[in-house]
């Protein structure tokens, strides 16, 4: 069985190069897979292999400054999800493009799993999915708003342009994925004006591992950056494929199409 486990941590950086380089050798002494981005604003990323391996990654990446309390969520694989070990630098290490947003000034009211569903039931939340268009399409929260947006540098002007109608919605409730995405969400609509921001902690994956799913709210799978491609409640192995020419998610119904030629195109993206 392999461990898969998702990171990160916003803490600064200076040096994000000489960070980079203790990872490669960390990682590569550790025996591992996965990709890990670094950046002045912190590290995030997925990282997979034998738990003796994860731990001693662990354990390099909670040595660096600010790190020491570094959180993580685990899962499992019966393949190695990845084809290799990445340690990259970025500008962020996840990329909204708002270059004044620092979630270590203040981000939303974290909810906890169990809490989740009380907070999404109440009328007076307005449910906000921030991952991507094709993200959203395989699985997302009963009643969720989809700002159907082909990418995370999308979502603020998505919100300047529905401003209004959000802002009289006496709370707004944001997921994603990990997590990592609402910690740079939330921040950027409280620097907005907007004061009741609450945000899943741990993201999706935390509430389909923690949830039963006779008492879930969660429709669908959850898309995962990796060869798993999606999962189900319990963290299950989903139903999906991944079109490698485009990254888009293939349902088992759109496996059967003619348009889906494995390695070429899916339905998707076949037209171009």
């Amino acid at each position: 069985m392999i461990r898969v486990t998702a990171l990160y941590k916003f803490t600064p950086f200076e040096d994000p190069a000489a960070i980079k380089a203790r990872l490669d050798d960390a990682c590569a002494a550790a025996g591992i897979k996965g990709t890990l981005l670094v950046a002045r604003e912190g590290i995030n990323g997925t990282i997979a292999g034998t738990h003796e391996g994860i731990e001693a990654a662990l354990a390099a990446i909670r040595a660096l400054p600010g790190c020491a309390d570094l959180s993580f969520k685990d899962s499992h694989a019966q393949t190695m999800p990845f084809g290799r070990m990445k340690v990259r630098l970025k500008k962020e290490i996840v990329t909204m493009g708002e270059p004044d947003v620092d979630p270590l000034q203040g981000t939303g009211h974290y909810v906890a799993p169990q809490d989740w569903n009380a907070l999404i039931s109440d009328p007076g939340t307005i449910l906000i999915d921030t991952r991507n268009d094709y993200e959203v399409g395989i699985g997302t929260f009963k009643g969720a708003v989809d700002p159907k947006t082909e990418s995370f540098r999308d979502f603020p002007a998505w919100f300047r342009a529905h401003r209004d109608e959000i802002a009289k919605a006496p709370k707004v409730a944001m997921f994603c994925t990990g997590g990592i995405r609402c910690e740079k969400s939330t921040a950027f609509l409280k620097s907005e004006g907007i004061d009741e921001v609450y945000h899943l902690d741990g993201g999706i994956l935390k509430y389909l591992e923690t949830v039963p799913a006779d008492q879930s709210l969660w429709e669908g799978e959850c898309f995962v950056f990796d060869e798993r491609v999606s999962v189900g409640h319990g963290l299950e192995l989903g139903t999906h494929v991944l079109c490698k020419p485009c990254g888009r998610p293939v349902n088992a119904e759109e496996q059967k199409s003619p348009l889906y030629v494995e390695g070429i195109s899916c339905p998707a993206c076949h037209s171009s």
